[in-house]
């Protein structure tokens, strides 16, 4: 959890299990203690945390691991280095999309980070979900929810769907294009693969 925009607390406790390793990510902090989760873990250079979310992880006994300010990555970046070296098989980034564009594009190219180490990776807020894809993937259809398919890559190459209404057999898609924009579901799931290249899918909704 990042200190990005987080609207609609209720919305993010589905992504919570108990069996989760959950990952403070400096001012992120804050966003946990609304949602009352404990993580296991605090990090970050600390330039955002509120002191009294401070003092109350290290009370409670949370594993604190402090970084200089100075440095050649993002806490977030940290983060996810941290989630690898422990083994996770899935890492969600929550509160990694605000108002700084830098930042949050920066977050979006971290999913190749994960999907470089063979793990699912996921970007979720109250509008999105964001995936990066290098084969398949199936995407579940919720109520007012669109599906875009973003080249990451200079083209992806044989990018084929089912499950939505603009369908598409053995397709390029260029970077640069808005060819991939705002598709819908015509079934319960919808199935996206690819030959060649890296694909941002993206569920979104007004």
């Amino acid at each position: 959890m990042s200190n990005g925009n987080i609207e609609d607390y209720d919305f993010y406790r589905k992504y919570f299990k108990k069996e989760s390793l959950v990952i403070a990510v400096d001012g992120g902090a804050f966003h946990l203690r609304n949602l009352g989760i404990k993580p296991d873990i605090l990090l970050g250079d600390f330039d955002s945390i509120l002191k009294e979310d401070y003092e109350n992880y290290y009370k409670a006994g949370v594993e604190i691991l402090k970084f200089p300010e100075e440095k050649d990555a993002t806490d977030t970046e940290i983060a996810i280095d941290e989630g690898i070296k422990r083994g996770l098989r899935q890492i969600i980034l929550m509160g990694v999309i605000g108002s700084r564009l830098d930042h949050s594009l920066s977050n979006v190219f971290l999913l190749k980070k994960i999907l470089d180490n063979g793990i699912k990776g996921m970007i979720v807020d109250t509008y999105n979900e964001i995936y990066l894809i290098k084969d398949r993937i199936k995407i579940k259809k919720e109520e007012g929810y669109k599906l875009s398919l973003l080249p990451a890559t200079d083209k992806v190459e044989g990018v084929t769907t089912k499950g939505l209404y603009y369908g598409l057999n053995d397709a390029t898609i260029e970077f640069g294009s808005s060819f991939g924009v705002s598709n819908e579901f015509i079934s319960d799931s919808a199935e996206i693969s690819i030959k060649k290249g890296l694909l941002l899918v993206i569920k979104s909704r007004d």
